[in-house]
């Protein structure tokens, strides 16, 4: 008998030598549902009931036991595709029920996943090859295109869970073997399966920075910062922030001359009116500011933007939308001097070196005036409040 070759990771497919069939080439989805809970089913029999309900579930249906041989003719029909009569070899039919045949050869990608990831007593180099080989498996969630069946979900869950953890205990091994390109390639892998998986990232920044890659790290970082803030209202951890610091600080292991050092604190690409930042600078730049007010005399003013809908709840569309635009017009009705950060997701901080009170509210109005008449539809309500920095006296 012809062994047959069945994927489950992404498309459901099953191939038996140049022959192949993929439920990402065909529409008939009951037909692929069927054959993947006989073949997840594979060991014991299943009944009509069972299987009447797992394709119907509550829907109403005139003769549900006709629809199922209907439904099981397509599906011998498909696997014929594969050799002549497999139909009827590949599934048996046997006091009312419905069982994959056992002594098909078979290989299924799944099951050799979960075998290979398995340490059971391997020595450290073992598991390591074995456990890439198991990666190399992983196209995508367990029946991706069935994903939504309730029976599904938690076999997905499974592999999902064991294939994140098994990158996360792999990299740090290929990371000690200095294989930094491995670790990176599977750790960008990974996340296009778990995006906001924060340890993933941290160690795809600390493998791009083994292999210098400093714009690699600073890239990785924010976006990462960018997905956690926009989706989650968070920023990254600390231990994330060290690697980009980390990074952002290695310009170079040997001495460099004035022109070069000059060269990189140059800004390029330069918008018009104001800087903004990362709220952890913008905190570096207020330290900055109220240390040189200690010496100067002279005040400086924070103003605290904050976006609401007023007495009715944002949607999550629409507060992003409002704070795009807010930043907008905040920098462009600042002067370049100034500087301003997103400190939450609903509010903006805005530093004003010497400026007074009064003339701190002013420019707050300005720019609320500034985004009424870009954006005169917009439902949102913006409130601002201003406070003295405080002056840095403890070395006074």
């Amino acid at each position: 008998m012809t062994s047959l070759h069945i994927r489950m990771f992404g498309d459901f497919t099953l191939q038996a030598g140049e022959a192949q069939i993929s439920d990402g080439d065909n529409r008939s989805r009951k037909v692929w549902l069927l054959l993947a809970y006989i073949l997840c089913r594979r060991g014991r029999q299943v009944s009509r009931k069972e299987l009447i309900s797992l394709l119907w579930g509550d829907e109403s249906s005139n003769n549900p036991e006709n629809a199922l041989k209907t439904t099981f003719h397509r599906v011998r029909t498909l696997l014929d595709q594969l050799w002549p009569t497999a139909g009827h070899q590949l599934i048996n039919w046997k006091d009312g029920g419905y069982s994959w045949n056992p002594e098909v050869p078979m290989t299924v990608d799944a099951d050799e996943f979960d075998r290979l990831c398995q340490k059971d007593g391997k020595d450290e180099e073992q598991w390591l090859k074995d456990a890439m080989d198991a990666l190399a498996l992983y196209q995508g969630d367990f029946l991706s295109n069935l994903s939504s069946e309730t029976w599904i979900i938690p076999v997905t869950t499974y592999y999902h869970n064991l294939y994140i953890q098994t990158i996360l205990d792999v990299v740090p091994l290929l990371s000690a073997r200095e294989r930094h390109q491995e670790a990176a390639d599977l750790c960008r892998r990974a996340l296009n399966v778990e995006p906001y998986h924060e340890p993933l990232h941290r160690l795809l920044m600390q493998a791009l920075l083994d292999l210098g890659d400093l714009k690699g790290v600073a890239a990785v970082y924010e976006e990462l910062s960018e997905q956690l803030f926009s989706e989650l209202g968070i920023k990254p951890s600390d231990e994330t922030k060290a690697i980009y610091r980390t990074a952002t600080q290695s310009i170079s292991d040997q001495s460099l001359p004035v022109d070069t050092v000059l060269e990189y604190l140059q800004e390029t690409d330069a918008a018009s009116g104001a800087l903004q930042c990362e709220f952890d600078y913008f905190k570096i730049l207020c330290f900055a500011e109220a240390r040189a007010m200690a010496r100067s005399g002279k005040a400086t003013h924070l103003t605290l933007l904050t976006v609401t809908g007023g007495s009715k709840e944002l949607s999550k569309r629409s507060l992003d939308t409002a704070m795009e635009h807010l930043g907008e017009q905040i920098r462009l009705n600042l002067r370049r001097g100034d500087t301003f950060s997103r400190c939450s997701v609903s509010q903006y901080i805005i530093m004003l070196p010497q400026a007074n009170y009064e003339n701190s509210c002013m420019v707050s109005r300005r720019i609320l005036s500034a985004f009424t008449r870009r954006h005169p539809h917009s439902p949102v309500k913006i409130n601002f409040v201003v406070q003295p920095l405080s002056p840095d006296t403890t070395n006074q």
